[in-house]
């Protein structure tokens, strides 16, 4: 059937004379490794969700900066919700003389806008904002005091004792919720920095300039400003804010500086263009760069592996249709087919500064280079997961098929495209899926439909979503945010501590915002555009996004259950979810799991593990398809362990069936020194924790669990003299645990806040016999905390697809409180 298939579209669409012919032979060796990796993954290879580990080449260079410190102007304010939708409309009736129409629950939305007359009477009174200083030398995460200063500015309630120092968790709990209540916002969500990596802002940048979008002058400045904190001592920056430089975020980052203003002469692009070239000029930067470098007209379309559109026509039965493909990865890749094979480029004939820019980054002149040649290369710098010899094959293949595409065909696969990201755009209320996409689609409906499109305008509504304003300048984030993610955690830290009653307001609010981001219905034609069901289910961030995930459906079901008899909220007129909701949330966490077992993140594992072999992208690891991971099967057992005593008679035996599932998994993947990795947090303390708790919600009893005895000795294993925990983002790099944990620049001798009490969780949670140490590790806790119930900002603590790090601002409150709550209850208090 397959090969009459493609037979039938080799006799349609041949052009040049043979060269059908040749095109059976590679897609006839194709179709067997296809056949030959299915067979194998299925019957014979280790689970496909094993992430692996130790890996052979460690990453063994560094980050450095020079030691200067700025401090960032005066002017900036936060707003959100309802408010920032009339802010963001203001701004860009202003800017663009018409109407930019935003659609979606307002709840959670957070943006930042530049107030002159505020800065104006700051300068007159003799502001200097020192509280606004930063150096990446001394931490390259910044500690959100931009966001957190105005938060405390507006509260109107008591605020912590200085003056009094906990003697008990209890106490070090308490305050710390007494400080973290007022960064709540109004609408109940906790925002927060989720920045981190560097390639995703420099693609806002160059949307804006292709499309003439402009930005507006105090935006440039602190773009500016955010780019140049964080350069490198060697003139580079790294993928991420506390990784060594790489050609990826170096070519962005330069490019994106001119483009914001800054001559070639000024010292941070000379030393810029100095590390560029001396690393092979931009044809050495990996795919995703150079596809952005043609995009802006600056590499030309011959140097860039086929992106093929004609792929989403194939058969959906077949092995490696692209709606198999993991969301995100299929998310990017879909409107770069669409740019890709409609060759779409900025006119950088006509502009001189695009002009120059071809100049400056190649160590070849321009018109010299040999595009086709430099397809596949990419710097050692760059590479964390090689481009195959299978992928480059097919692309190789693919290349004499773009001498000559089946023009048919190929308008066919276009179509399909943009009417699928016009889907998506229409489904996310024009935020979509993360900032890669976001920005592609953008170009996308512009180059359709121009400036005057409906459907560009209200891309360009949502561009505030994704920037976040911070003492290091204005970053873009991974996402539009963690909203709903740390309000259920918090609100969980919360109960676990018996502090619910004591901080009514806040819980209140926080089961206001759960309540209102919770997704009501599934999306229209939904399977068509190859999405899960949606209703029940909670997002990362907020309901405009729209896109449920596992694990934050089963945070939002535990932060709901956790408060749903609270009489702070049953008795203080906040209107109550009805228990059909909560049953609708159950229904999408059953539906979410997979063949082994586990649980993935947004949709149900469609691929193989094979399917890495064709990852196209040298800087991610494993981006290919939705595996399953221990984070996200225990999050959904606990889920399920909690609903199924709260609701005993539905769908009981279903809910034990699948607990049992998920705890087989979790033992299957468990490494063989007792821990679990971590691909969403750093890294072996919290994929741990997880772990433990997904088994003790199956039952396991920890005096006889071998898989818990094992991961509580890996645990005291890696405990620090202090008596803290820590890890840097090296852990998921090198799928290892760093000897020398933080480093000793970030965290205190080692240890971090957010590792140690992620590990005094977990042996809490599997009833640790050796209470010294979850005593000293408390101790660790109540030593960091600040004399206003704060934590200080260490290092990064999020991470995705193994290489690339990204910050969660909030970790530092949430789970240290989290921990000391839950000790206090489950120690102190039955010591008394």
């Amino acid at each position: 059937m397959a090969a009459g298939f493609l037979r039938a579209l080799l006799d349609k669409g041949g052009h040049d004379e043979g060269g059908d012919d040749r095109l059976l032979v590679p897609l006839a060796f194709t179709g067997l490794c296809v056949l030959g990796a299915t067979i194998y993954s299925t019957f014979y290879a280790r689970p496909t969700s094993y992430p692996g580990g130790p890996r052979t080449h460690r990453q063994d260079r560094r980050a450095s900066w020079t030691k200067r410190v700025t401090t960032l102007p005066a002017g900036w304010v936060f707003s959100h919700a309802e408010e920032s939708h009339g802010v963001t409309q203001r701004h860009y009736q202003n800017m663009l003389g018409g109407e930019v129409p935003l659609t979606g629950e307002a709840a959670g939305r957070q943006m930042w806008y530049y107030d002159g007359k505020m800065a104006q009477a700051l300068a007159r009174v003799g502001k200097k904002n020192a509280e606004y200083s930063f150096s990446a030398a001394v931490n390259p995460n910044s500690a959100d005091k931009v966001f957190r200063t105005q938060q405390i500015s507006k509260w109107k309630g008591a605020m912590p004792d200085p003056k009094l120092r906990p003697k008990t968790a209890g106490e070090a709990a308490r305050k710390g919720m007494s400080y973290y209540q007022m960064l709540q916002c109004e609408d109940g969500h906790w925002a927060g920095d989720y920045g981190g990596p560097m390639f995703l802002m420099p693609g806002l940048i160059f949307a804006c300039y292709i499309t003439k979008t402009p930005l507006g002058k105090e935006r440039e400045e602190a773009m500016q400003a955010y780019l140049k904190n964080h350069q490198q001592e060697d003139g580079g920056w790294g993928l991420h804010i506390e990784s060594p430089s790489s050609m990826f975020g170096t070519v962005m980052s330069y490019v994106s500086l001119r483009l914001l203003g800054l001559p070639a002469s000024d010292p941070t692009c000379t030393a810029a263009h100095a590390f560029i070239q001396e690393h092979g000029g931009a044809v050495m930067a990996p795919s995703w760069c150079k596809f952005w470098l043609a995009v802006l007209g600056l590499h030309e379309w011959e140097g860039i592996n086929s992106v093929p559109a004609e792929m989403w026509l194939l058969p959906r039965w077949f092995p490696f249709h692209p709606g198999r493909l993991w969301c995100h990865c299929r998310m990017v890749y879909l409107p770069m087919c669409y740019l890709y094979c409609r060759r779409f480029s900025a006119d950088a004939a006509a502009d001189p500064l695009l002009l120059a820019l071809r100049h400056e980054l190649y160590v070849t002149p321009y018109h010299d280079i040999a595009w086709d040649g430099e397809r596949h290369a990419c710097s050692d710098l760059d590479v964390y997961d090689p481009v195959s010899g299978l992928m480059k094959f097919l692309q190789n293949c693919l290349s004499y098929y773009e001498r000559a595409p089946w023009l048919w065909l190929r308008k066919k696969g276009t179509d399909f495209a943009i009417a699928y990201i016009h889907a998506e755009d229409q489904q996310t209320n024009y935020v979509d899926i993360g900032p890669v996409n976001k920005t592609l689609n953008m170009l996308c409906v512009f180059a359709e439909g121009g400036k005057e499109a409906e459907a560009f305008k209200r891309h360009v509504g949502r561009l505030d979503d994704y920037l976040w304003l911070a003492e290091d300048g204005m970053k873009m984030q991974g996402y539009n945010g963690s909203q709903c993610w740390d309000t259920s955690f918090l609100v969980q830290a919360m109960a676990d501590g018996g502090l619910v009653e004591a901080f009514p307001q806040a819980m209140r609010k926080a089961y206001s915002y759960l309540d209102r981001t919770q997704i009501k219905a599934d999306e229209d034609e939904a399977s068509y555009w190859f999405r899960h069901i949606s209703k029940g289910g909670w997002p990362f961030s907020t309901a405009a996004h729209g896109w449920p995930i596992a694990d934050c459906t089963a945070e939002g079901l535990k932060g709901v259950l956790a408060l749903m008899d609270a009489p702070c909220v049953v008795e203080g007129g906040v209107p109550l979810i009805p228990p059909s909701r909560l049953e609708d949330a159950m229904h999408i966490l059953l539906s979410y799991q997979n063949g082994d077992g586990g649980w993935a993140t947004y949709e149900n594992n469609r691929g193989w593990g094979w399917f890495e072999l064709l990852n196209p992208s040298e800087v991610f690891g494993d981006i290919m398809i939705d595996y399953s991971y221990v984070e996200l099967t225990s999050a959904v057992m606990t889920a399920m362990h909690k609903f199924n005593k709260r609701f005993p008679n539905h769908r009981s035996k279903e809910i034990t069936r699948a607990i049992a599932s998920g705890a087989r998994f979790i033992r299957s993947i468990q490494r063989p020194d007792g821990s679990w990795y971590g691909s969403w947090g750093i890294c072996f303390t919290y994929g741990t924790w997880f772990g433990i708790e997904g088994l003790i919600a199956a039952g396991e009893d920890p005096a006889t669990s071998p898989s818990i005895r094992r991961a509580l000795g890996f645990l005291l294993a890696h405990q620090q003299a202090n008596g803290g925990w820590g890890e840097s983002y090296l852990s998921c790099v090198d799928k290892a645990y760093p000897e020398d944990g933080t480093g000793q620049t970030l965290g205190e001798g080692g240890s971090g806040v957010v590792q140690t009490a992620w590990a005094v969780l977990g042996l809490l949670a599997g009833k640790c016999e050796d209470k010294e140490a979850m005593e000293r590790g408390v101790r660790f806790l109540m030593a960091q905390q600040q004399e206003d119930g704060d934590w200080g900002q260490e290092g990064i603590t999020g991470v995705f697809n193994r290489n690339c790090g990204i910050t969660y601002s909030q970790y530092r409150n949430i789970f240290p409180l989290w921990a000391l709550g839950r000790y206090a209850k489950e120690v102190e208090e039955k010591g008394r």
